[in-house]
């Protein structure tokens, strides 16, 4: 069952784009986050991303760096996360969860193990910052066999010849990065990412998810009508990190945030 990609056809079928929800697994703590996790996916959104906390994430800016460390104090494992991407599936059996995660926490693993463990769990794609298709050969064998999506970034400073390589090497979705740098809300969007949304489909019939820096219902709109799905990861981790102490309270602004986002995915 390809969960990643019925996900996106329903959402095309509906004349809308796909939302598509990051939160850094364990963030402030196991049951929040999965209290967290289950208000996200109950609001509508299409596909979870589940970061796995990493004590050196370099693709992340403050926001997400700041849950990975709350996550990592209140004492989030790398077993917990498969533990709650396992708990998520039993009641969600039809959206698809995908990690979003850094090589060195698959190799503490070994990258077999990692896969059996991920399918294991339910989880349907892997997403590694930090692993180029150059080196991907055994991630991608690995993940080949069991049925898990390898899902590749393709940036803005990304040349065509290997914007194609990307393109064709993965698998799932596209994660294009709208802006240069790193993870973080923005007040605006790039106005090339038009441009270069319609670029990568030259080289893929992948659908085009588009990330980094969305944080307002305009701005999921505007990516609905460019390409097939927008990410939003840092305005909703903020409803986490900016409010401590009241679950109640916390939970109720993640449920607000998430259906405004999400209240700009149908097509005009």
């Amino acid at each position: 069952m390809d969960r990643i990609a019925a996900c996106f056809d329903k959402a095309k079928a509906a004349r809308r784009g796909a939302f598509i929800a990051y939160l850094c697994a364990g963030d402030p703590d196991y049951d929040t986050s999965l209290a967290a996790c289950r208000t996200l996916l109950a609001a509508g959104t299409d596909l979870l991303e589940l970061g796995m906390p990493f004590s050196d994430p370099l693709a992340d800016g403050l926001t997400n760096q700041l849950a990975s460390e709350r996550a990592l104090a209140s004492g989030m494992t790398q077993e917990k996360v498969f533990a709650l991407a396992r708990t998520l599936r039993k009641e969600f059996p039809d959206t698809p969860i995908i990690f979003y995660t850094y090589y060195n926490l698959v190799l503490a693993h070994g990258v077999e193990t990692f896969a059996d463990k991920c399918v294991e769990a339910g989880v349907d794609g892997v997403l590694t910052l930090d692993l180029p298709p150059e080196y991907a050969g055994e991630m991608l064998a690995s993940c080949g066999k069991r049925g898990l999506k390898n899902i590749f970034i393709i940036a803005p400073t990304t040349p065509p010849e290997r914007m194609e390589k990307i393109a064709k090497t993965g698998n799932g979705f596209i994660y294009y990065v709208s802006r240069e740098g790193v993870t973080g809300v923005r007040e605006s969007l790039s106005p090339t990412i038009g441009p270069m949304v319609e670029e990568i489909r030259r080289y893929t019939t992948l659908p085009v998810a588009v990330g980094f820096g969305i944080s307002k219902k305009e701005h999921v709109a505007t990516i609905a009508r460019l390409a097939d799905g927008a990410v939003v990861g840092s305005a909703l981790v903020n409803c986490i990190g900016n409010i401590h102490g009241d679950r109640t309270q916390m939970l109720s602004k993640l449920d607000a945030t998430a259906r405004e986002l999400i209240s700009g995915c149908p097509l005009a």
